[in-house]
């Protein structure tokens, strides 16, 4: 699937169409070690108000290894706080990246065998956030994709920098 992520009045927008059923992607959003498989490991209190973190070890998304300019991200711990959650189709929290807040929104809808994930993350400000955090979910999302059809993940970092680049020449 050839999607991309859009950004329209500070929201950032990407779907993607995925094997389901539901029930299974779902556990890959709540289920730090199946997160921990394509985007960041990490837990958090299935609850609205609940308080967790995302731990992010990106050498273990692929067989590709880090990049030394991407190292420093390694084991980076990043607090999340659960603001909504409606088993098995929405999640949404709050996250801290730093300084910088914002807040995640997944959700999901059977597609006949396929479920379609909804990703919206709010707010998007800088005129970078369509390159950076675009091409960083898109990313990660192939890299779910490819864990939900049980074929091995492509390298994530080659994966990264060439949707940089597109969505680079898209802003």
């Amino acid at each position: 699937m050839n999607e991309y992520a859009s950004v329209n009045n500070g929201i950032l927008r990407i779907e993607r169409l995925l094997p389901g059923p539901i029930e299974r992607v779902w556990s890959y959003l709540v289920d730090g070690k199946k997160r921990a498989l394509w985007f960041a490991g990490g837990e958090f209190e299935q609850r609205a108000g609940g308080k967790g973190h995302l731990v992010f070890r990106h050498s273990e998304l692929s067989e590709e290894p880090t990049p030394d300019q991407w190292k420093s991200f390694e084991g980076f711990e990043s607090p999340i706080w659960c603001v909504r959650i409606e088993p098995p189709r929405l999640l949404v929290y709050g996250w801290a990246e730093g300084e910088r807040k914002s807040e995640v929104r997944f959700e999901l809808s059977e597609q006949g065998d396929k479920v379609l994930l909804v990703l919206i993350q709010t707010p998007m400000t800088a005129p970078d956030d369509l390159a950076n955090y675009g091409s960083g979910w898109h990313t990660h999302l192939d890299t779910l994709q490819d864990q939900l059809e049980g074929v091995k993940p492509r390298p994530f970092w080659s994966n990264f920098a060439k949707r940089q680049k597109e969505y680079a020449a898209r802003a």
